[in-house]
């Protein structure tokens, strides 16, 4: 059983400079060095005056696995986000993967800890008697009320860099629960950690 939600930075496009570019569309997209020593400038005021098409023009494409609660949260209020997961309806989650808070208490892990053990079972046990009059499929689909609300799934997340920026607001605040929050920053973190630093620029303008 896991403990932890994980999050990782499986693949990018694009950059301050396709950023840039994007906007500079509109005239011409010819760099000089002029327009490359502007790109700060120009980014800040595109973000602060609301000017976020350009930011459209990238992607951060993350694998995490998560909790039931965060997955939910990452599916509310999103825009422009793509995201694919593992799915108990088309086959079993033999892995029985779950989280356990870690700012509970030890008695309450434990607790924790057995309830899901004790669900777990009931879904394996349940799916496998189900099976051969109810058929696979239905067994599955069916059998997954079990789970429970800390059992994690692992998905693939793709924002381009203007839903970056709404999760990252709506999401990354003191006012999100933990494990949302906590999983925005380090999605935020790993984008920092990007060798030469792409999106510093996009970062500062948006003050993230």
């Amino acid at each position: 059983m896991k403990s932890k939600n994980t999050v990782e930075l499986i693949g990018y496009y694009g950059s301050d400079l396709t950023h840039a570019q994007s906007a500079w569309t509109s005239t011409t997209r010819d760099l000089t060095e002029e327009k490359l020593n502007r790109i700060d400038s120009l980014l800040k005021m595109l973000a602060s005056e609301g000017h976020h098409t350009p930011f459209e023009k990238s992607s951060l494409h993350f694998l995490v696995t998560v909790d039931q609660a965060t997955h939910i949260h990452l599916l509310k209020h999103r825009i422009g986000v793509s995201i694919n997961g593992e799915s108990a309806r088309y086959k079993e989650l033999k892995e029985d993967k779950a989280y356990i808070p870690d700012d509970w208490n030890e008695r309450w892990q434990i607790a924790l800890r057995n309830f899901t053990d004790s669900a777990n079972n009931l879904y394996h046990h349940c799916l496998e008697e189900l099976t051969p009059y109810l058929g696979r499929k239905r067994a599955k689909e069916s059998a997954r009320f079990f789970k429970t609300f800390n059992s994690q799934i692992t998905m693939d997340v793709m924002f381009n860099w203007r839903s970056f920026y709404h999760f990252q607001k709506l999401r990354n605040d003191s006012h999100a629960q933990k494990e949302v929050r906590e999983l925005a920053q380090q999605m935020l973190d790993l984008v920092k950690q990007i060798p030469d630093n792409p999106f510093e620029k996009t970062i500062n303008a948006f003050n993230l």
